[in-house]
């Protein structure tokens, strides 16, 4: 029966493991235990009656992991992949209703651009109109009678009404 006093680190050689195993160990068997005098901690072990065989290292099982990990990025891949053609769906369906709206607006300029152009026209037949008012109510023509002037000046002005209402209608 020889007792020695050896650090964890010197424990873990003589059982072929690893300081921490060797550590772990002395606490489960609660070997005494004490510091050195280099501060170290040092344990009164029996290396004859210890009796220890460490279990053989279990190896990782990679391809466990390596399976589960091919299992994730399938199934993230399939996850994105639904994504992408739902967002491809919603992508359709605006661009079918910007296209829509887009011929609505082409539509609605070409009116506004013909409704600005009859408003001019309607325009310059008032201005004119008004122009023909004016010269009735004055009287001032040159030539004639102001009685024949006014006539003449009011068939000229029912005329242009009529050539007027006749341009609205179109």
């Amino acid at each position: 029966m020889c007792v020695e006093l050896l650090t964890y680190a010197d424990l873990g050689s003589r059982l072929n493991v690893s300081r921490e195993a060797a550590r772990a160990l002395v606490r489960r068997r609660r070997l005494p235990r004490q510091r050195s005098a280099e501060g170290k901690a040092v344990v009164s072990v029996d290396l004859s009656t210890l009796r220890y065989t460490p279990r053989p290292r279990r190896a990782r099982r990679a391809d466990w992991i390596d399976a589960s990990l091919a299992r994730i990025e399938a199934v993230t891949i399939e996850v994105f992949k639904a994504e992408i053609a739902r967002l491809e769906e919603v992508a359709t369906a605006y661009r079918a209703v910007f296209e829509r709206e887009r011929e609505r607006a082409d539509r609605l300029a070409i009116e506004l651009t013909q409704a600005a152009a009859e408003t001019t026209a309607a325009n310059a037949w008032a201005t004119r109109l008004e122009d023909e008012v004016a010269v009735l109510r004055s009287g001032r023509r040159a030539g004639g009678g102001i009685v024949g002037q006014a006539a003449l000046r009011l068939g000229h002005l029912a005329a242009a009404i009529v050539q007027s209402d006749r341009a609205a209608r179109r």
